[in-house]
């Protein structure tokens, strides 16, 4: 499903859903999301490895888990699912079969989601990786000199955008739900800097009301996170991106918390159509046949 490519960058709010994005963009973005796979299983989340050694009672699935039939972490299903993953992600990669491998790798990443949560630790940060595995395979081939804009690909990442939002908003709204008013008016961050503390951030320990005036700022820009669905431009949307992973940079400087499956998502907002073009081949001139040449005219 293609479209020629947008003319304006403020489209009418029905198309919102199904504005055309470069496949370019989505050639590149779909590199990088199942790339990460390997980091993710060897760096981010190796513990969940370890999920393989333990007794199989401890193994208390999460609600898709409860619904599903799906195996009881063993030693060989850990293993055969981390191999999988990883072979799957790796050949998505290269562009082929996009339909198949990335429904393969989807799956068989949302089930070494539910190896790694199912034992009384649930993050948050997985959410819109796991839409982009979902949305992906629904976009089909894609090159990365691919100049058509697809409609599919435009409603692949709003749904990833959408996510993104909706991750710090119900961020917000679970430190309000759980925690309540304590949460913004108690020693939210300063316990968390005495934990995790750095050398860069330390020093905010020693500033009054810094810290308690940064947990209703946090709170307020999380609240206000649907506001972003308002950023059209792709000149908007770079500096969305910017500021979104800044804070993520910043929050690990300080803290030492990094989530690193949410930043590949937020790469989905950067107009990488633009990196490719300048690598691509340039047009090839127009060719006009040679006129026909006309006899000259006989002598009178």
């Amino acid at each position: 499903m293609t479209a020629p490519a947008p003319t304006g960058d403020a489209p009418a709010p029905d198309r919102w859903w199904f504005r055309p994005v470069p496949l370019a963009r989505i050639a590149v973005f779909r590199v990088l999301v199942y790339l990460f796979i390997p980091v993710d299983v060897f760096l981010t989340t190796a513990w969940a490895k370890a999920h393989a050694h333990v007794p199989t009672e401890w193994y208390d699935p999460l609600l898709i888990g409860r619904l599903l039939p799906l195996p009881t972490p063993t030693t060989t299903v850990v293993l055969v699912v981390q191999w999988a993953l990883l072979a799957a992600a790796l050949a998505a990669a290269t562009g082929r079969a996009p339909r198949l491998l990335g429904t393969a790798v989807f799956l068989l990443y949302a089930e070494w989601m539910v190896i790694a949560m199912s034992y009384g630790k649930v993050d948050h940060d997985r959410i819109a990786f796991l839409v982009a595995l979902a949305v992906l395979p629904t976009i089909g081939r894609a090159r990365l000199r691919d100049r058509r804009s697809s409609e599919a690909a435009g409603w692949a990442m709003a749904a990833v955008f959408v996510t993104i939002m909706l991750t710090y908003f119900l961020a917000a709204w679970a430190k309000i739900r759980f925690g309540g008013l304590d949460w913004p008016t108690g020693a939210t961050l300063t316990r968390a800097l005495v934990r995790r503390g750095t050398d860069l951030s330390e020093w905010t320990l020693d500033v009054p009301y810094l810290l308690a005036a940064a947990q209703w700022v946090m709170l307020a820009l999380e609240f206000a996170a649907p506001l972003m669905l308002l950023v059209r431009s792709d000149r908007a949307r770079i500096a969305l991106a910017v500021f979104l992973l800044g804070f993520h940079v910043m929050v690990y400087a300080g803290v030492q918390i990094i989530f690193l499956p949410h930043c590949v998502a937020i790469l989905s907002l950067l107009p990488w159509e633009r990196l490719t073009a300048r690598f691509a081949p340039p047009a090839p001139a127009p060719v006009h046949p040679d006129p026909v040449p006309r006899p000259s005219p006989a002598p009178a």
